[in-house]
């Protein structure tokens, strides 16, 4: 089932990892709180996060490559480490709202604010980006073909 995840032979390796801990050390029962998912093997500060606020309702804002991406380039935050990114945004929003940041941010940039090649035409905030290299409204389709891209 996580074969298309990628690195799936090591993710299994920790969900299965996490579950056994889960069944020794907390009887079974998710823990709920940072420092307790973060004990569990696999389980970093975004995992805990997305968990926590998914699950329980308890505030934690996930920074994946996509909310990393966008907050960078609409001034949010100004890192490339997703812990001082983290804290960074979590000033700027009341912690009860971190939860929905976190989905809205990153469906921002898994639909919109692309890696490679923004659609910034099309982007409802981009009159609050600083982004440098913004695809101007008017772009010409490019010239290189696929192979000459980098």
């Amino acid at each position: 089932m996580i074969r298309s995840t990628g690195f799936f032979r090591s993710k299994a390796r920790s969900v299965i990892g996490c579950c056994r801990a889960i069944a020794e050390r907390h009887g079974g029962e998710v823990p709920r709180t940072m420092e307790e998912l973060t004990a569990l093997p696999g389980v970093g500060r975004k995992t805990a996060n997305v968990l926590l606020w998914n699950a329980f309702r308890i505030p934690g804002l996930a920074v994946d490559t996509h909310v990393g991406r966008v907050v960078n380039r609409i001034g949010l935050a100004a890192s490339d480490d997703p812990d001082t990114i983290e804290a960074q945004v979590c000033e700027l929003f009341p912690r009860e709202r971190w939860g929905i940041v976190t989905h809205l941010i990153g469906f921002h940039g898994r639909k919109a604010c692309f890696a490679r090649n923004p659609n910034c035409p099309g982007c409802a905030i981009r009159d609050l980006c600083d982004f440098p290299d913004k695809t101007p409204a008017a772009a010409k389709p490019s010239s290189r073909t696929a192979a000459g891209r980098r």
